[in-house]
């Protein structure tokens, strides 16, 4: 059995690599990167492919190895240059994930420690790190010091981890489900949606609150409908409000939804997943006026903060609350139970395991300091304004509401053609021509173009090189239609 152990250990120590092995896979691997960053300002945002990557399955997992030099190559190949390039300044279409270049070292060091951040015993410096992050959000969005949180994969998490916790904290059982009612607006994020199936509340009568005409959900109907509901034996419990929506960008009124909530006694939740690391700008304060009534917050650091994709948060004030919903001690962690100075991921979440998402967002934050993601996220709010004021000057064009953050939507109305199948052509020829990406949205059965000023890369000469691309697209499209 010795001579056994003795072969096997010779093999299972190729996982352990020394030193002059890991130097030439890091010289490689930063190597591609440089190129990968260095390229940006004249690489594509968008790349149509016939194959769409699949050289990929040429390298299906198999006994022998591969050469690092050939693994980058088919990555550049089968996935940097094929669909949407999320790290192109370009980028103006989905609301992209940032990938500020620290984050990818906080990534590089996490994985290498490997620090299991999901209880305080295990791992307290990064338990501690981790809800210091939560801690200096919670201050952002005026929550008290008792307030808690986690760092989700993103906001679809985060949505059904706020959601969860108000079924609990409402003792809604599932003989009630049927009379617990939940509001939101049509533009509410499709994640609020999958959070109600998920949480086992597809019976849950749901009411989609009218809209004003900024699009925005109308307090003065919210609080119509909770009345009637309660009129009827029904049991509201829910509300969801967002902070800057997917489709526009619009802010419901948060204050005046807020007072409804306190008044009804229901749980008001505010999706900011987009928008509310904007409070990071002062003069959009008075947006934020009642936020920190909300019993919920969602925060998606990869979005206005620019961190890779994977970086979520969900702030919940009333900590009881959040541990009734997820606390279980299992029998073989209960070496953990003395070790309660901080509270442990693990209690306020779905994840039990989970990746120590807080050093790609530490790293940066203490390397940069606020003050650049601060000009950061005010130069795209001017940047969206002057496209928008540019755009519905040029003749032909219609734009939506005024843009309260940084998303606007716009569309080409020819005199002599039908505007939605006009503009379905438009939005391709923009993407087929790759420089920018943009992507298309349906309001009232509307077909509208938008464009999501979000990426820390895109500057003015981005939006001027969008201008461009447009009127020369509408007059090779209107040529041809002719």
């Amino acid at each position: 059995m010795i001579d056994k152990i003795r072969k096997l250990e010779k093999l299972s120590m190729l996982l352990d690599p020394g030193l002059s092995q890991r130097t030439k896979w890091n010289s490689k691997v930063l190597d591609y990167s440089n190129t990968f960053i260095n390229k940006l300002q004249t690489t594509k945002a968008f790349f149509y492919s016939d194959e769409n990557g699949k050289d990929i399955f040429n390298l299906d997992i198999e006994e022998k190895s591969t050469g690092l030099t050939s693994l980058l190559d088919s990555i550049t190949k089968n996935i940097d240059e094929v669909g949407i390039n999320p790290a192109s300044g370009g980028h103006m279409g989905y609301i992209p994930g940032g990938g500020l270049y620290p984050s990818a070292l906080g990534d590089f060091i996490a994985a290498v420690n490997n620090r299991y951040a999901g209880v305080f015993f295990a791992a307290p410096g990064a338990v501690r790190l981790e809800n210091m992050l939560i801690r200096w959000m919670c201050r952002l969005m005026g929550y008290p010091d008792e307030a808690t949180g986690n760092l989700t994969s993103g906001g679809s998490i985060a949505n059904l981890v706020a959601l969860v916790t108000a079924r609990e904290a409402h003792n809604i059982k599932a003989r009630d489900f049927d009379k617990s009612v939940i509001y939101l607006s049509e533009q509410a994020h499709h994640s609020v949606l999958k959070a109600i199936r998920i949480a086992g509340l597809s019976e849950a009568p749901i009411r989609y609150i009218p809209l004003d005409e900024k699009l925005r959900l109308s307090a003065n109907e919210l609080e119509k409908a909770i009345i009637k509901d309660k009129e009827n034996g029904l049991m509201p419990f829910f509300i969801n409000a967002s902070f800057g929506t997917t489709n526009t960008g619009a802010v419901d009124p948060i204050e005046s939804i807020a007072h409804i909530a306190i008044k009804h006694k229901l749980w008001f939740h505010v999706d900011a997943a987009y928008g509310g690391f904007f409070k990071l700008v002062t003069k959009l304060n008075s947006k934020f006026e009642g936020i920190q009534q909300a019993d919920s917050i969602t925060l998606d650091p990869h979005k206005t903060l620019f961190l890779p994709f994977g970086t979520g948060t969900i702030l919940i004030k009333n900590k009881e609350k959040s541990l009734k919903a997820f606390q279980y001690l299992a029998d073989y962690m209960q070496d953990t139970i003395d070790a309660d100075e901080e509270i442990s991921p693990a209690d306020i979440s779905p994840e039990q395991t989970k990746h120590f998402r807080g050093m790609r967002m530490w790293l940066p934050l203490k390397l940069f300091g606020l003050k650049p993601f601060r000009a950061a996220l005010e130069e795209k709010l001017y940047l969206t304004r002057y496209f928008y004021d540019k755009i519905k000057k040029i003749e032909g064009f219609e734009v939506g509401p005024e843009p309260e953050l940084s998303i606007a939507i716009f569309r080409y109305v020819p005199t002599n053609r039908k505007a939605d199948s006009f503009n379905e052509k438009l939005i391709k020829a923009i993407q087929k021509d790759g420089r920018i990406f943009l992507s298309s949205t349906n309001i009232n059965d509307v077909f509208w173009i938008r464009i999501a000023v979000v990426s820390f890369r895109t500057h003015l000469v981005h939006i001027e090189l969008l201008l461009d691309i447009i009127e020369e697209n509408v007059r090779k499209i209107s040529i041809e239609l002719n």
